[in-house]
């Protein structure tokens, strides 16, 4: 930990949740940080734990004060492992006063929790982010298998027309090779909090509809030729088709709606395309216009993707009757992981290929699209560099060589790095929101989908 993130600006950030770091009855010092674990609740009985290893994973952790239970995210690898371990007891104990007299030895190294009024009794599990291994969406798939069979069944059933273009346009893209990531973080979330009906797997088959109906769509706005690696529908069909077969399913998806019996998630998934849509546009408006703020581009992912992941996730609260509670937290998880997902697909138009991305290298590139990386290039860059990417952004260069130039000129400003460390802190927050449920297979696999999302970029 570098000596300049000193134990004032720690004490200030940790000073607003009644904590202070320290060793024993030592003032703080600047190695204290390397066992940071700030105790959110200001003394509330119920308590988020969080330990972090830098100063900039505080932030999202201020967001948990309301959540049960008590999480160690990224605990400083495998030597905190041993100290920690899984399901340990942690125990409040008396406070130590500042001229050290009182009190008994903390609990955990370096950290001293103010005046708690009594003892609590907590378990804390360790999330490790770095994992030895890649993160898969597999734990995810394995958790919805069943129900995301039963919601495939009501799809299949769904997108039949007496019209044979309607069935076989929607299964070119349905049936293309995506993860279908949206309808099973619905059926996860509801894994998450006990439900045990049956009106998700129609929520979630509408969700997919949504989802397939915007693609459609995107495809025709951008001009796009490959999507998950095939040909787009509207390069075999043409625009004309495709905008209409998205028009159905989005017409499908409100029948779906209706059956499940809630007109409060007829209302957030409604709300939900509708702000899509204004996501879409708000996005066209941008598209060439080299002057795009960074404020705007995270309103723009924020509607066009982010919208549905926080629509799918909380749904399931609201069919089992959940708290408006449970409900936030969810729509939080959903939210920040859209944008994060976001953020990586941004990312990877500048650092991959068309085999890994499954559409064509640097289509933003030649669209003219503002993304972040470009937008953090541009900032960054020289009189020089500023010139050509005022060019790009125009039209007037969209030559191979002018993608290869524009990938050194975002690599030479670190803004892939950069739009990545965002991704990540994203993601931290999509975790810490699903802090307050309990410890689970499905909290697991929701936290391995998020690291999922993340890591598509390496």
């Amino acid at each position: 930990m570098p000596n300049h993130l000193v134990d004032d600006e720690a004490q200030e950030f940790l000073g607003k949740f009644g904590v202070e770091i320290g060793i024993a009855r030592q003032r703080p010092q600047p190695c204290d940080l390397r066992f940071l674990a700030p105790g959110i609740g200001r003394g509330q009985a119920v308590l988020g734990l969080v330990l972090a290893d830098r100063l900039r994973h505080l932030e999202p952790f201020g967001q948990q004060e309301h959540q049960r239970g008590i999480d160690i995210v990224d605990a400083l690898a495998e030597s905190l492992q041993r100290r920690v371990g899984h399901g340990v007891l942690f125990r409040f104990v008396p406070p130590l006063s500042r001229d050290g007299t009182g009190g008994a030895t903390p609990p955990f190294p370096c950290v001293r929790e103010r005046e708690p009024p009594h003892r609590w009794d907590m378990t804390a599990t360790l999330h490790r982010l770095d994992k030895r291994t890649d993160p898969s969406l597999d734990p995810l798939m394995a958790l919805v298998a069943d129900d995301m069979n039963r919601v495939n069944a009501v799809i299949l059933d769904r997108m039949q027309s007496k019209i044979p273009l309607i069935p076989e346009l929607a299964g070119h893209l349905i049936a293309g090779g995506g993860k279908r990531m949206r309808p099973m973080l619905t059926l996860a979330c509801a894994k998450l909090i006990g439900y045990g009906g049956t009106r998700h797997h129609l929520l979630s088959a509408a969700v997919e509809f949504i989802h397939t109906a915007t693609l459609l769509h995107d495809d025709v706005v951008d001009g796009s030729d490959l999507r998950r690696g095939k040909r787009t529908a509207n390069i075999i069909w043409g625009n004309p088709a495709s905008v209409l077969v998205g028009d159905f399913l989005f017409s499908k998806s409100f029948e779906l709606m209706v059956e499940a019996e809630s007109l409060k998630a007829l209302r957030v998934l409604s709300g939900a395309s509708a702000v899509i849509a204004e996501g879409e546009v708000n996005q066209l408006t941008a598209i060439r216009r080299i002057d795009t703020p960074e404020d705007r581009y995270l309103d723009i992912i924020g509607a066009k993707t982010a919208a549905l992941f926080a629509a799918a996730c909380r749904i399931a609260a609201i069919v089992a009757d959940r708290s408006d509670a449970d409900e936030a937290a969810l729509d939080a998880y959903g939210r920040n992981l859209g944008i994060a997902f976001q953020l990586v697909d941004d990312a990877i138009d500048y650092v991959s290929d068309a085999d890994t991305m499954g559409k064509d290298a640097g289509d933003d590139f030649r669209e003219g699209k503002m993304t972040l990386p470009v937008i953090l290039a541009y900032a960054r860059g020289d009189e020089e560099s500023r010139a050509f990417w005022r060019d790009a952004v125009s039209g007037k260069r969209a030559s191979d060589a002018d993608l290869a130039h524009a990938i050194t000129l975002i690599r030479s400003t670190r803004a892939v790095d950069d739009t990545l460390a965002r991704a990540r802190h994203y993601g931290q927050r999509a975790i810490d929101a699903i802090g307050r449920f309990p410890n689970g297979p499905a909290k697991d696999a929701m936290i391995e989908a998020v690291e999922f999302a993340i890591r598509r970029a390496y």
